[in-house]
């Protein structure tokens, strides 16, 4: 299937960060300190799966846009649905520019809602690069077995049907809170099944049919299993999460919001669905020196831009639709606007999250 690579974002907030680079310190003066530096981009997720790709491709093309072209390597730290991954960048990597992540899209949520020990991170304050897609071209998907019981929205919301038994990496993760989302707002039977370190092993497990369903995202569907969106495929995508409308590959499978079981339910899908404005958030630690954060952030706008850049994005089928700081921070405060009825809801369900 042909990617759609998206730039209806790269405009006022990304302009603001130009103008904002323009002021910072010479390009000389950031070479010295980059020439020969590592910098290290660390992965919430094990290896194989769609926040990898992503960071891996962006692993491999920023270091040409700073200056001093560091080696730049990416080290995956998969734990608590990413937790541990930004709990290590904002508390333990250093804050000199050197080290950044990539963790997931539901985590600077968690720090709004409060009342979570193991959040031990700032959201607001953390060094926002942008995020590589806003979800214009991908979808959050359940996707189940057709040998499964319960393999049609009917059957998974029927009393008289088989639970379906989900994967998940774990309490805290997209895949293990959104099952929890469509239980409550679209009627979604089923049993959790969660342990597992990442996505590669989800999609084993599913091959293997030690669990009938997970959630994934398209792009990360079309990365590693393209397969599975064939019609003979043994796979069915029951739902698609994240969007206001059908994502234009899948005309005919129905959005959360248009199975909501009332006008409350589809809000709290407007809320929960927030963070995917920000799919693939990547942050450096707070403090970081002013002129290396600017750097920072304009290496990432570049490397969004660049031709090499997006046509490994497009062989990919990776969706390319970035949103710079400025609109990440937009996105994470519109969270504390919502229904406090619906926010308590959030944050009893993050509550689960364990170190």
């Amino acid at each position: 299937m042909a990617t759609r690579i998206q730039r209806t974002h790269t405009g006022a907030g990304w302009g603001l960060f130009l103008a904002s680079v323009l002021l910072a310190t010479p390009a000389g003066a950031q070479e010295n300190f980059y020439k020969g530096k590592q910098i290290n981009l660390v992965v919430g997720y094990g290896t194989g799966g769609g926040y990898d790709v992503y960071a891996r491709l962006v692993g491999k093309h920023i270091s040409r846009f700073i200056p001093g072209n560091p080696t730049v390597v990416v080290q995956n730290m998969p734990g608590a649905g990413s937790l541990r991954a930004v709990n290590h960048i904002y508390n333990v990597a250093p804050k000199d520019g050197t080290a950044f992540a990539m963790f997931s899209s539901s985590m600077p949520v968690r720090s709004i809602l409060g009342g979570n020990k193991s959040v031990q991170f700032d959201s607001l304050r953390m060094t926002w690069l942008g995020s590589s897609s806003s979800f214009a071209g991908d979808a959050y998907l359940l996707v189940v077995r057709t040998d499964a019981p319960s393999s049609t929205i009917d059957q998974v919301r029927s009393a008289d049907g088989q639970l379906l038994v989900v994967g998940s990496s774990g309490p805290g993760s997209s895949s293990y809170d959104i099952p929890a989302v469509l239980r409550d707002t679209i009627g979604l039977r089923y049993k959790m099944v969660s342990g597992y370190p990442g996505s590669s092993d989800l999609f084993l497990a599913m091959e293997r049919n030690e669990i009938q369903a997970r959630m994934v995202n398209l792009t990360g569907l079309k990365a590693v299993r393209a397969d599975w969106l064939k019609p003979s495929s043994p796979y069915r995508i029951l739902v698609q999460f994240g969007r206001k409308t059908r994502v234009e590959d899948l005309p005919g499978v129905p959005t959360a919001r248009e199975l909501a079981l009332n006008p409350s339910a589809r809000d709290l899908i407007n809320l929960v669905e927030i963070p995917f404005e920000l799919s693939r958030p990547f942050a450096a630690p707070p403090h970081v020196p002013a002129d290396r954060a600017k750097i920072l952030q304009a290496a990432f706008r570049d490397a969004h831009r660049d031709p090499q850049f997006l046509a490994e994005a497009k062989n990919l089928d990776l969706d390319i639709s970035p949103i710079g700081p400025d609109e990440v921070l937009a996105a994470l405060k519109s969270v504390e606007k919502a229904d406090p009825k619906h926010l308590g809801y959030l944050q009893k369900l993050y509550a689960g999250a364990k170190d």
